[in-house]
């Protein structure tokens, strides 16, 4: 199995990272081992891999571009194919839909959705549609000047996409068919002022999803339509602990396989919230946070065989791993941890050894 890291790389961003870096995992202790570093690239800031694993993308953080990667399944190695326009600026996520004929890109700046097709062999062909968002502006003074799409993931289905906005306060719903977007109705759910919501994830069953709010760190948990897509709210909770009063962000939101476990990062108090859901309701609750072992985790992600969890810790520039308690989800370094520039985004793939 192959691990593949995405990075900021640029002096604007304050950046040490080198570019994608492709790590093997070792299937015994989740140690990362170092196989290949693809340099000269500009933030490549998230990354998605296409079902079988031989095709991996990449948005350009503070750019226009996305770029697809050739995948050698045996080495874990990467070559570039080629690159195309998003048709805005700071592409922020990137969504295959289940075909595999087209990607959703988000504009962070510009609030937009860029549709762009894919060949046969992978490649990425010219955008074939641009969706623009728009509405009130949330009330921070800096963070919500405008529509701010900040993910844009597909629902359990595939026929839906949802779209958080940090700018707006509002969560998106669109149908996707033959690669098109349009409005689902209704269009989307409003959040708190200045809640900022950031990224989503739904619950294995379908029947729930958890918005994970930046600005004001919480987690608001919705009941979810798989007919029409319509979010509507049910809980919200805070992502840190309640003696705690420094600024912090929350970013990253995951759900485990077994769906009895949502996990939340948090850029300030640098830990991952954990939250255990009641099987029955799909409601949360907090069981606590555990440290990050770094600085700023940015993203995390759960190894493919749900005892392992990695925290990027962009400011400290540390991959951090932990054993994941299977009774009570809690968070335990496992002593392993790599040393890379700025880390940002990982996802695995399953190669040979």
């Amino acid at each position: 199995m192959y691990a593949y890291l995405g990075s900021r790389t640029t002096r604007d961003r304050n950046a040490r990272g080198e570019g994608i870096s492709v790590f093997r995992v070792d299937a015994d202790t989740g140690a990362l081992e170092p196989a290949q570093v693809v340099k000269d690239l500009v933030n490549p800031s998230f990354l998605a891999l296409n079902r079988r694993g031989d095709r991996l993308y990449s948005v350009h953080g503070d750019m226009s571009d996305i770029s697809a990667f050739a995948v050698d399944r045996a080495t874990g190695r990467i070559e570039f194919i080629n690159r195309q326009s998003t048709h805005g600026k700071n592409p922020v996520h990137l969504a295959l839909d289940p075909t595999g004929k087209y990607i959703v890109v988000s504009n962070h700046i510009g609030a937009s959705l860029a549709v762009l097709p894919l060949t046969d062999d992978g490649a990425l062909g010219e955008m074939t549609q641009l969706v623009r968002l728009d509405g009130p502006i949330g009330p921070h003074r800096t963070e919500q000047k405008q529509a701010k799409p900040h993910f844009n993931p597909f629902d359990p289905s595939g026929n839906f996409v949802i779209v958080p906005d940090k700018g707006l306060d509002r969560t998106f719903s669109f149908r996707f068919d033959n690669g098109k977007l349009t409005p689902a109705s209704p269009a989307f759910v409003e959040s708190r002022e200045s809640a900022g919501p950031r990224h989503v994830v739904f619950h294995p069953n379908g029947r729930h999803a958890y918005v994970v709010n930046e600005l004001d760190s919480t987690v608001t948990t919705y009941a979810y339509n798989r007919a029409t897509a319509q979010l509507t709210p049910v809980q919200i909770l805070p992502t840190l602990p309640e003696t705690f009063t420094g600024n912090s962000r929350a970013a990253e939101i995951e759900v485990d396989r077994s769906g009895r476990f949502v996990y939340a990062s948090n850029r300030g108090h640098d830990s991952i919230a954990v939250f255990a859901v009641d099987p029955g309701t799909d409601l949360l609750r907090f069981a606590g946070t555990d440290l990050s072992q770094g600085r700023t985790p940015r993203f995390f992600a759960t190894h493919p065989n749900g005892r392992l969890l990695y925290a990027l810790n962009e400011d400290s520039d540390t991959i951090v791993a932990f054993h994941i308690h299977p009774s009570s989800g809690r968070l335990s370094p496992t002593g392993f941890s790599a040393q890379t520039g700025s880390p940002v985004c990982m996802v695995f793939s399953p190669g040979q050894a």
